[in-house]
């Protein structure tokens, strides 16, 4: 089954997105529904995944939603883009470190496009441009299902990563599209979703 892609042009909170994730998870697993791939924007949300510790949070005012994904604290606010999967990985290469590969390589290749030389790191989860972190990943895996995703940084307002340690490195800065380009990108999505769609399925 090819995987459905779903672009949304509205912000979605945090907590219907989650509830629909979840759901189709369900409805992936029992064969009820495609595969996803979903392309939003949230409005400003602090989550912890399932690593976190409470003194990643610096400002104690934030609210925090607590999620089931891995890895730590992040932010997700206005102009940072999400892509979401849930992808059946019974139908594919049972491979968690292929998966996450996959998606990597795939922000890479979509920041290639406005010339930013973006890179791995093998012992910090997420791409980097130098030292600085411009997306991160949190994957979460049930019953070979995974789901969750990814966070690219584009133009949204850094300062507010001021208020937590992101991911947990305290010694790591955040950048961004606009921060390294100094150029406002728009009508990407389309492209964004090609490059992701086309990458896994080739898992």
């Amino acid at each position: 089954m090819s995987v459905e892609i779903k672009i949304s042009k509205k912000r979605i909170s945090y907590k219907m997105a989650m509830l629909f994730l979840n759901k189709r998870v369900e409805q992936v697993k029992n064969g009820k529904k495609r595969e996803l791939l979903w392309i939003l924007e949230h409005p400003i949300t602090y989550t912890a995944g399932v690593r976190f510790n409470k003194k990643e949070i610096l400002d104690k005012k934030i609210k925090i939603v607590q999620t089931n994904r891995g890895g730590k604290i992040t932010l997700h606010n206005p102009g940072q883009k999400i892509v979401y999967f849930v992808i059946n990985l019974n139908n594919r290469k049972k491979d968690i470190r292929k998966f996450i590969s996959v998606i990597e390589n795939s922000i890479i290749q979509f920041l290639r496009i406005y010339k930013i030389n973006a890179k791995k790191d093998k012992k910090n989860i997420g791409i980097w441009v130098n030292s600085k972190k411009i997306a991160a990943i949190g994957i979460r895996i049930s019953r070979w299902v995974a789901y969750h995703g990814c966070s690219i940084n584009i133009s949204n307002n850094l300062n507010q990563y001021l208020k937590i340690i992101p991911c947990g490195l305290s010694n790591k800065n955040v950048t961004s599209v606009f921060q390294e380009r100094k150029i406002k990108i728009n009508n990407y999505e389309n492209k964004l979703a090609e490059i992701f769609s086309k990458n896994i399925e080739n898992i």
